[in-house]
């Protein structure tokens, strides 16, 4: 009996002491355990749909929220900042106003410009672009193009009805000469890289590969930059200088009224330009070349003072991109009737000098100022006679 007790006292305080031990032991590692663990990791670590609270869209405030009270209701939900991005709100960012106005705004806010949606303003930008200007301006083109085309085929070279008298008179002195010789040379190399930049993607790439086109189109880009301003200047020696014979005169409606005679071959008498002639140039040289310079100007910043912003630049594009593709237009006519479409109108151009017979047939008006002594047969020769007369004169 005192035996089978005290086996019973030595096994409890083994039971005991055992239970102690793990107790301790499981007390000591529990620090080391908790020094060991692998630091949390910041952001969302879950999607569980019941975590991220589902019905807090159902708060009357909900649209309200900062980022940050979005964050404690539906983590990772960052709908508040990308709608403030959207809406043109400006975030921080230290390059200077002055030459980044913007640099803080990821998204212009919403606008809507002729031709496209309610949309931001560099998307109504492409959709005005990319929908209209591309598409109807190239058409544009092609169609003249085709006119001029279909009208040569039918009609060909307008020649003279009589023969050359060989007898001349001055159309143009040797600074009206340069003069258009300047604004042409600029005009084509514009309009050259003009179209390239704009349509070249879609004719000519596919033949080149991006990479020579790519750099095909840098070429013609800084061309189009160093060619902008000598057009600029020499459009207004060239308005200057031909703006008193394309004033309106006498004869100009009867000239539009039988539309010059192209198509009826009846003869129009016109003064030194005919109403046609001035229409282009009040037109396609005055309004719409002095859009595109004033436009053109902008796109290259040398206007001072102007706040330089997207919108600013959006809108300078799309005015420089219509009134270009509408003076090009009128300008191909131009071109054709002056050089293969009217016998000796490029020769008037070359040497300054046309046949009477010429003259009597398309400008009758100005040979008549001329015969009469209203106008000089020869206004370089003239000037020189005077110069000398002048210089005799001194010398005396």
């Amino acid at each position: 009996m005192l035996r089978s007790s005290l086996v019973k006292i030595i096994l409890a305080s083994s039971f005991v002491s055992c239970y102690a031990g793990l107790a301790v032991a499981q007390q000591a590692t529990a620090p080391a355990a908790a020094v060991n663990a692998a630091p949390a990791v910041a952001g969302v670590q879950s999607a569980n749909i019941f975590e991220v609270k589902p019905d807090a869209s159902l708060d009357a405030n909900y649209a309200k929220q900062t980022n940050g009270e979005r964050d404690k209701v539906q983590p990772g939900n960052n709908a508040p900042m990308w709608r403030q991005v959207g809406s043109g709100a400006e975030g921080y960012s230290s390059l200077p106003k002055t030459s980044a106005p913007e640099a803080g705004v990821l998204i212009q806010p919403f606008t809507q410009y002729p031709g496209s949606r309610l949309t931001t303003a560099g998307e109504a930008w492409r959709q005005v672009r990319n929908n209209w200007i591309i598409p109807y301006g190239g058409a544009l083109l092609l169609i003249v193009l085709g006119a001029i085309g279909l009208f040569y085929w039918r009609r060909g070279t307008i020649e003279l009805n009589e023969s050359l008298t060989g007898r001349k008179i001055e159309r143009f002195t040797p600074f009206e000469r340069s003069a258009h010789l300047a604004n042409a040379i600029a005009f084509t190399i514009l309009a050259v890289s003009g179209l390239v930049m704009a349509f070249g993607q879609y004719f000519l790439m596919p033949l080149m590969g991006s990479s020579l086109f790519g750099y095909l189109t840098f070429l013609l880009k800084n061309a189009h930059n160093f060619a902008g301003p000598l057009f600029a200047i020499s459009l207004l020696v060239v308005i200057f200088t031909y703006v008193r014979d394309n004033l309106p005169a006498k004869g100009d409606l009867n000239w539009f009224l039988k539309g010059g005679g192209l198509l009826s071959k009846q003869h129009v008498k016109a003064g030194r330009f005919n109403a046609g002639e001035k229409l282009l140039f009040w037109l396609g040289v005055f309004a719409f070349g002095l859009i595109v310079v004033a436009s053109g100007l902008v796109l290259d910043k040398l206007v001072p003072g102007l706040n330089y912003e997207r919108s600013t630049m959006q809108i300078a594009h799309m005015v420089h991109a219509v009134a270009t593709i509408a003076m090009m237009g009128l300008f191909m006519g131009h071109i054709y009737l002056g050089t293969i479409g009217t016998e000796g109108t490029l020769q008037g151009m070359q040497t300054g000098y046309v046949d009477e017979a010429w003259a009597k047939e398309h400008h009758e008006l100005w040979l008549e100022d001329v015969k009469s002594g209203k106008v000089s047969a020869d206004r370089t020769a003239d000037k020189h006679a005077a110069r000398i007369a002048a210089a005799k004169v001194v010398k005396a």
